[in-house]
């Protein structure tokens, strides 16, 4: 283990310094696996100390053309820069609500700075400083694999029965179906109300791309069982379900989960409480239902920044989401124990991948006139999106 610590003298562990730490990290590749890693250009080495100043002389000197965004999960070296942090809705809201920058610096992952580039108005650009900074969970729900899923459900004659409901964790193409098929987007946040005002327009709910969020939604907040849940694995004929386990399910849970908020078990709950008397289990809602019925706080990761700023001095807290963020809040709040629920590395590879010389990289093209890495939305894609949206967005 290396210990970090900051100028107040609170202690961080970081996870031992292994080949595989360190490409979760980002400080390492594997070009035989990871494709468009690279950044085009010469950029200088991450612990090239120019790095922070030319940040700081580029930001100054795009002024109010550009507004940087920064993802709870990101690096610290990269949030330093953000003028606003947030999770992947916050964010693009925020994005939206800055008409007058010309750049969007999206420090984040794929469907979220498409999700900005569908809420921001058409003369705004968004950015991502590298395009390897995608989402394995959004990328599990390919358009052609739902809308051949939706054919299924037609042919045995219950998609008249049935609302989608994405996460907002998934690609425009996700969202832009969800919104022509009378369907809305979620937030981690806001699940239960989408669930609410599906099931009043459907007696079944296709729910994508993340399962566990909605399973641990249906039977946790609506009072559904697991027996009223199916998983459709699109890797299998017919999702792997028969058409009576289709006609009699009310929640047919897509078979996508995060990386990150998967390797949580139950064991790694049962193990910090034997080691950590009195301790709090806190816990993201992507976590698996058996981690998350085991867990004392269940919520959001806003939920989980406002419980541990709300919590009081001398209280220990277990937090079951990704290591960047649990490491700030240790650093943050010095007065309580928090530490990572498991004992393993957990940080988000492809989040990790916008580091900063990437966002160097992306500001000073930006500074030269030029607009590197544009994520872009078609306009039907994007018009059927901002439909799903503009549903939650209603949403009481």
């Amino acid at each position: 283990m290396v210990h970090a610590c900051d100028d107040r003298g609170v202690t961080w562990a970081e996870p031992s310094s292994t080949a595989t730490a360190l490409l979760l990290l980002g400080r390492g590749t594997d070009p035989d696996t990871e494709k468009g890693v690279e950044c085009p250009g010469d950029l200088p080495a991450p612990s090239d100390p120019d790095l922070v100043e030319r940040a700081a002389r580029a930001k100054a000197a795009l002024g109010d053309r550009v507004f940087v965004l920064g993802h709870h999960y990101q690096r610290d070296e990269v949030i330093q820069f953000a003028d606003v942090t947030g999770d992947s809705f916050k964010l693009a809201r925020e994005a939206a609500a800055r008409p007058d920058a010309e750049y969007i610096v999206f420090c984040g992952v794929h469907f979220m700075a498409e999700s900005a580039d569908i809420l921001t108005s058409a003369t705004q650009r968004v950015v991502l400083p590298d395009l390897a900074a995608g989402c394995s969970m959004a990328d599990m729900a390919a358009l052609v694999q739902v809308e051949k899923a939706w054919e299924h459900f037609t042919r045995l004659g219950i998609a008249g029965d049935v609302v989608p409901v994405t996460y907002m964790n998934s690609t425009a193409d996700i969202k832009g179906f969800v919104g022509r098929n009378d369907g809305v987007v979620c937030t981690s946040s806001n699940a239960e109300t989408a669930l609410k005002w599906s099931f009043e327009r459907g007696s079944k709910v296709f729910f994508l791309p993340d399962q566990h969020l909605g399973r641990n939604t249906a039977v946790l907040k609506m009072g559904l069982t697991l027996q009223d849940c199916v998983l459709y694995d699109p890797h299998k004929p017919g999702g792997g379900l028969t058409d009576q386990q289709l006609r009699d399910a009310k929640m047919i849970l897509w078979r996508g989960h995060c990386s990150v908020h998967g390797r949580f078990t139950l064991d790694s709950v049962e193990d910090v409480r034997a080691r950590v008397p009195g301790v709090n289990v806190l816990v993201h809602p992507e976590c698996k239902h058996e981690v998350v019925t085991a867990a004392d706080h269940v919520g959001s990761t806003e939920y989980i920044i406002r419980m541990i700023e709300a919590a009081p001095t001398g209280s220990a807290w277990a937090v079951g989401t990704e290591l960047n963020l649990v490491r700030r809040l240790a650093l943050a709040h010095p007065d309580k124990q928090i530490m990572f629920l498991d004992r393993n590395v957990c940080y988000c590879s492809t989040m990790n991948r916008i580091d900063l010389p990437h966002l160097v990289w992306a500001l000073e093209e930006l500074v030269a006139g030029r607009v590197p890495n544009e994520i872009t939305v078609d306009a039907d894609t994007a018009h059927y999106a901002r439909v799903a949206l503009d549903r939650m967005l209603a949403l009481p």
